[in-house]
C-alpha cells in the first residue's frame, strides 16, 4: 500500500489541476490509459507528477481525435508520436474526402431540388472507385469514337486525355462537376449526339488535314466564322458563302444546317464546361457568336 502523501494526487485533485472532469479522468484510468501509481488506505486511486504529465499528453492526443488504442500505444511508449500522427493524418484525409463528397452531394441535391432517387444516384456516382470511374469514361469513349478514329488515329487519345477523372483530393466544386459529367456521359441521347458530331467531323476531314486536328470542324468554325465577323462579313453575303465553302467543303449545306439546328449544343457546351471544372481550370469560351453566324449563313444559303 502506497502512503497517501502530499506528492500523490487523487482523481479529484487531478481534475482541479487540469480542468478535466473527474468522470473523464476516471474513464481514462479505467481503460488503462492513465493507470494509478497506487491506492490510498481508503481505496482511492493515486497519481504522481508523471501521471499529471501523462494526463496532459492524453488530453492533447484526444483533442486531436486520436483513438484510445493509439493514445495508450503512445503514452506507453509502444509507438512514437510521429508515426501515429502520420497514420492519423491519413485517416483524417480520408474523412475530409468523405465529408467533401457528402457536402457536394447534398449541395447538388439542394440546388436541383432532387428526389430521393436522384440523391441516391448522385451519391453513388460521387463514391465510385477509380476503376469504376475509368469504366464510365472508357465506355463513353468507345460509344462515341468506336470505329471512327481510323480517319484520325490521334483523336481518341486526345479526347481520352481531355476527359478527366476525379482528382485524388477534389474540391467540392470538382465533385459536383464530376457527378454531373458522369451523368451526362451515361446519357444515351448525349452519347448519340456526340456520335453524330464525330461522324460528321470524320466525314468532313479532308486528306490535307494533319493527324491530331480532327476536332477540326469546331476549331475551323470558330476560326473562319470569327475572322469573317471581324471583317464585318454579313451571313447573307456572297463572301459568307465562300467562308462556308472553306468550312464545309462539298457537304450539303441543308443537311449541315439541319444537324446544327437539331444538335444539343447546350449539352455539348456544358460537357466542355464540366471537363474544365473537374480539371480545376477556367471554363472555355462557348463561341456562341461564331456558331450563330454560321447558322445564319447556312440559312441564307439554303433559302436561296
Amino acid at each position: 500500500m502506497i502512503d497517501d502523501g502530499p506528492r500523490l494526487l487523487t482523481i479529484g485533485q487531478l481534475s482541479r489541476r487540469t480542468g478535466l472532469s473527474v468522470r473523464t479522468i476516471r474513464y481514462w484510468s479505467d481503460v488503462g490509459a492513465l493507470p494509478p501509481v497506487g491506492r490510498s488506505s481508503g481505496g482511492y486511486r493515486l497519481y504522481d507528477a508523471s501521471s499529471l504529465a501523462r494526463l496532459e499528453l492524453i488530453r492533447t492526443l484526444r483533442e486531436l481525435s486520436l483513438g484510445l488504442d493509439d493514445v495508450r500505444s503512445v503514452v506507453d511508449g509502444e509507438s512514437d508520436i510521429a508515426s501515429v500522427a502520420a497514420a492519423h493524418v491519413a485517416a483524417l484525409d480520408a474523412q475530409i474526402r468523405s465529408l467533401r463528397l457528402n457536402r457536394a452531394v447534398l449541395s447538388t441535391v439542394a440546388k436541383r431540388n432532387s428526389s430521393a432517387e436522384e440523391m441516391a444516384l448522385m451519391n453513388k456516382l460521387a463514391r465510385l472507385s477509380a476503376a469504376e470511374r475509368k469504366h464510365i469514361i472508357d465506355d463513353f469513349m468507345e460509344q462515341t469514337f468506336g470505329g471512327l478514329d481510323a480517319a484520325d488515329p490521334d483523336i481518341r487519345t486526345r479526347m481520352r486525355v481531355m476527359v478527366p477523372d476525379l482528382p485524388d483530393d477534389p474540391t467540392t466544386g470538382q465533385v459536383d462537376a464530376w457527378v454531373e459529367l458522369a451523368e451526362l456521359m451515361q446519357d444515351p441521347d448525349f452519347r448519340a449526339h456526340m456520335r453524330r458530331m464525330i461522324e460528321f467531323n470524320a466525314a468532313d476531314r479532308g486528306p490535307d488535314v494533319p493527324p491530331g486536328s480532327s476536332l477540326w470542324f469546331m476549331s475551323r468554325l470558330v476560326q473562319l466564322a470569327g475572322e469573317a465577323r471581324e471583317r464585318g462579313v454579313a451571313p447573307e453575303s456572297p463572301e459568307a458563302h465562300e467562308v462556308l465553302r472553306g468550312l464545309l467543303g462539298n457537304a450539303d449545306p441543308a443537311a449541315v444546317l439541319e444537324r446544327m439546328e437539331a444538335a444539343a449544343n447546350d449539352d455539348v457546351a456544358r460537357f466542355r464546361d464540366l471537363v474544365s471544372l473537374v480539371r480545376g481550370l477556367e471554363t472555355l469560351p462557348r463561341h456562341n457568336e461564331e456558331f450563330a453566324w454560321v447558322v445564319a449563313a447556312l440559312r441564307a444559303r439554303t433559302a436561296g
